[in-house]
């Protein structure tokens, strides 16, 4: 990873970058990633969880943004890339992508996790690749073939079952709005994925240090003005602070270069069958969480709709297409 090297393509169903080609036959180490960017990245809901304790959402979210910037931009500078300049148009998308992929979706899930349970969180989460691909067919260049079709309506009724019939509660209750926000986050990561698709060609690293230079230019005034300046409040809430802008944000963005750039983008969708049940996990075991009845139905029909909307993709990858 010492020379740069450019996005020409994006997998819309993952999310990803598709680069140019590499070796596609996944190691023992590539395995070992992707089995630590689902750990990582479905614990992060209960860190989020752990941080709200003394933190508010705005905080929670700039730390992940600011951090994660900071330290992307250092490791920039060590490898020797620099921000794009002069570009209008590509700074246009950047400006949309960070927007879309940092700010809105870590506030909108900060904001949620106050109200309902981190597992809740990461099964929305599950359900991202169903909101990109209708996304894709109207505005990129994937057509939405009638598997995918299929998948993806098999994927929105595990969608409903999880938000439940309560939504929108007569009594005040904000867990239906922190339902929503979920899955807003969701909806809003798949937006940015059209763009990041659309978007003129540019080294993945930047990109992803610029979106969160992006996200933390929206976040920090917003919190300043909201929350004020953060201090250090516990052991507890302030390592979770610095592991969220550390690890699932700038350390696994990195990773994930890594995996698409030597394994392939098919190979890395494999995360995002792993994120949901680590966020169950980790929320049941270590913050006791409640897990309802229809938070297991929910999961099985999104992951249903996942599989057969990425079958062929996975036959593939798996030798058997």
């Amino acid at each position: 990873m010492g020379c740069p090297f450019f996005m020409h393509k994006v997998d819309i169903a993952a999310g990803t970058w598709l680069l140019p080609p590499m070796a596609q036959n996944p190691t023992a180490a590539n395995w070992a990633s992707i089995g630590l960017l689902g750990l990582v990245w479905g614990g992060t809901f209960m860190v989020v969880s752990l941080a709200l304790r003394d933190y508010g959402p705005l905080t929670v979210a700039c730390a992940r943004t600011t951090l994660g910037a900071a330290a992307l931009t250092l490791l920039m500078r060590v490898m020797g890339r620099r921000f794009p300049t002069g570009d209008l148009q590509l700074w246009s998308y950047l400006a949309a992508i960070g927007l879309l992929s940092t700010a809105m979706p870590f506030f909108l899930l900060s904001w949620g996790q106050q109200y309902v349970p981190s597992a809740f969180a990461g099964i929305s989460m599950a359900a991202l690749p169903l909101f990109v691909l209708p996304l894709a067919h109207v505005f990129a260049d994937e057509p939405l073939t009638l598997r995918r079709s299929i998948g993806v309506i098999v994927g929105f009724v595990g969608a409903a079952v999880l938000i439940g019939p309560g939504v929108v509660s007569a009594t005040g209750d904000r867990a239906g709005l922190g339902q929503l926000a979920c899955v807003g986050a969701a909806l809003s990561y798949a937006v940015a994925a059209i763009l990041t698709r659309r978007c003129p060609p540019i080294d993945p690293i930047v990109l992803s240090t610029v979106t969160l230079v992006v996200g933390s230019v929206v976040l920090l005034p917003a919190m300043l003005l909201m929350e004020g300046v953060p201090v250090w409040a516990s052991q507890t809430t302030g390592f979770a602070i610095l592991f969220l802008g550390l690890f699932p944000t700038a350390l696994a963005a990195l990773l994930r270069v890594h995996v698409i750039r030597s394994a392939g983008p098919v190979f890395m969708t494999l995360v995002n069958y792993q994120v949901p049940l680590w966020s169950m996990a980790f929320g049941a075991l270590i913050l006791s969480e409640a897990l309802p009845m229809r938070f297991f139905i929910a999961l099985a029909l999104i992951m249903t709709g996942l599989a057969v909307s990425q079958w062929g993709s996975l036959m593939r990858l798996f030798g058997r297409g």
